[in-house]
C-alpha cells in the first residue's frame, strides 16, 4: 500500500507534468492570434509580450497570460508593431500609461531605488543583527538577572514545589 506521502508526490508529479505540457502551449496559442510578415518580426513580438508583465495575473508575462487585459495589451503591441513602432516606443507607451510595473524588469531610478536595493538592506541588518546577537551572547550581557532576581526565581520554584507535594 502507498503510503500518504509518496501519493502526494505521485500526483503533484503529474500535476505539474500536465501543466509543464500545457505552458508553452498557451504562449503558442498566443502567437497563433497574429500573422506576421517575417519570422524574426514573430521573435520580436514573443520577445517583448514575455518580458512584460501581465497587470492582471500573478507574475505571469503577457505571453503566458490568458487574461482579457493581457489578451488586448498583446493586440494593442501587434498593431503597434505593424504600425512601425519601435520596441522602445511601445516599451515607452506601455510605461507611461501601466507605470513600470509593467516591467519584468524595471529601470533604476530614485523611484524603484527601494525595489533593487531593499533586500540587500535587509539582508545587511539582518547580518548586523545576527552578529550583534552573537557577540552578545558571548559576552554574557544577555544573562542580566540581578541577584535578587535569581534569589525571588529559586524561592518561587521551592514554593511551587511544596505545593505540589502537599497536593499529591
Amino acid at each position: 500500500m502507498m503510503s500518504a506521502m509518496r501519493f502526494k508526490a505521485v500526483v503533484l508529479g503529474w500535476l505539474l507534468a500536465v501543466l509543464g505540457t500545457w505552458m508553452p502551449n498557451a504562449v503558442a496559442a498566443t502567437l497563433a492570434d497574429f500573422e506576421f510578415s517575417s519570422p524574426q518580426q514573430a521573435r520580436e513580438f514573443r520577445s517583448l509580450t514575455e518580458q512584460l508583465r501581465c497587470l492582471v495575473c500573478q507574475n505571469e508575462s503577457l505571453a503566458a497570460s490568458q487574461a482579457a487585459l493581457a489578451q488586448d495589451l498583446r493586440r494593442q503591441i501587434y498593431e503597434m508593431m505593424q504600425a512601425g513602432q519601435s520596441r522602445e516606443e511601445i516599451v515607452a507607451f506601455l510605461v507611461e500609461r501601466y507605470t513600470d510595473f509593467v516591467l519584468y524588469n524595471p529601470p533604476i531610478k530614485p523611484a524603484t531605488y527601494f525595489l533593487w536595493y531593499g533586500p540587500l538592506l535587509l539582508f545587511i541588518i539582518a547580518v548586523v543583527l545576527l552578529i550583534r546577537a552573537v557577540l552578545q551572547h558571548r559576552s554574557g550581557a544577555s544573562d542580566s538577572w540581578s541577584v535578587a532576581d535569581r534569589e525571588r526565581v529559586a524561592q518561587l520554584v521551592a514554593d511551587n514545589s511544596v505545593e505540589r507535594r502537599g497536593s499529591i
